[in-house]
């Protein structure tokens, strides 16, 4: 085709890349990941399986997990199922890992054995970030944000939430039963029967329905906060900016630089109000000389908090 940029013959053999690095540009993000993870201690920072097992299967170094880690961050990839295809097809990645691609089991067990760990490294990069005086000013703008937990809204009740679930459950109940003595007053036929079998064994649901719903209330009641999830016990039911919405999830708070947008502290709650976790996240400042003054911006939204 003239008068337009054309692309190579799908069929030419060559070899893609010829050397790996050669794509990777100099200032390339990735370049920093591989550099700042290869500086770490891992063994000092808690990582399990810095030292191999004598037998078994070879397994990866913490140090691949972690890059794959960072670099989903970074790009806004948390699906371990996806940090997986991207280790298969992404360029970077595969210079990244040495063309490793671990499975997406691996990568979610080795954020979940490894969380303390984890948050000692971003601890380490904000060191990093101030020895290199990029979080020279005193001030910073903290925020908070509402993360989605795998917890479904379907699976967390509130007493609000019980009493309207309840309520639905009286009422079909009761529209069953009526449906069921209308049946009564009609001449028996085969269809008849059949309705008052599928209304009975309705019925026989909604009460066993009942009788769960009378469990989880006695749970919803003995919590503190007098709310459960089922799935993910610890995330909570809280409201968002969105008129009638609302997440169950949890409320992450974070510290930005005012400068640098470099986020120097974070700290996870289930409580979904911002009020009164200012204080927790002024408490590493104040041991800090050169970050002695907060600035609390509530209307930083944290999707224009950037890293780097």
């Amino acid at each position: 085709m003239k008068r337009f940029v054309e692309g190579t013959d799908r069929g030419q053999s060559t070899l893609l890349p010829e050397c790996l690095d050669d794509w990777m540009d100099e200032n390339n993000p990735v370049r920093a990941i591989d550099a700042f993870v290869e500086a770490l201690n891992l063994f000092e920072l808690g990582f399990a399986g810095v030292e191999p097992e004598a037998t078994g299967r070879p397994s990866y170094h913490p140090s691949v997990l972690l890059k794959l880690y960072i670099y989903g961050y970074l790009n806004r990839v948390q699906s371990s199922r996806r940090l997986e295809r991207e280790a298969g097809r992404n360029f970077e990645v595969m210079w990244l890992l040495g063309r490793l691609v671990p499975d997406h089991k691996t990568v979610a067990d080795f954020r979940k054995d490894n969380g303390p760990a984890i948050r000692k490294v971003c601890a380490r990069f904000v060191e990093l970030c101030r020895e290199m005086g990029l979080l020279a000013t005193a001030s910073v703008a903290i925020d908070g944000s509402k993360f989605k937990a795998v917890n479904n809204r379907d699976k967390n009740f509130t007493r609000a939430k019980v009493e309207r679930r309840r309520a639905q459950l009286e009422e079909s109940v009761a529209r069953y039963l009526s449906q069921l003595d209308t049946a009564d007053r009609q001449p028996p036929s085969e269809a008849l029967v059949a309705k008052t079998t599928r209304l009975k064994e309705k019925l026989s649901k909604l009460k066993d329905e009942m009788e769960r719903l009378k469990g989880l209330k006695a749970r919803m009641l003995a919590a503190p906060d007098q709310q459960i999830s089922l799935t993910d016990p610890d995330s909570r039911s809280m409201a968002t900016s969105g008129r009638g919405s609302g997440v169950v999830g949890y409320n992450v708070q974070v510290a930005v630089d005012t400068e640098h947008h470099l986020i120097v502290n974070h700290e996870v709650t289930n409580v979904g109000s911002d009020r009164a976790q200012l204080a927790t996240l002024r408490r590493p400042f104040d041991r800090s000389a050169k970050l002695v003054d907060i600035v609390y911006l509530s209307i930083m939204a944290m999707a224009n908090f950037s890293v780097g």
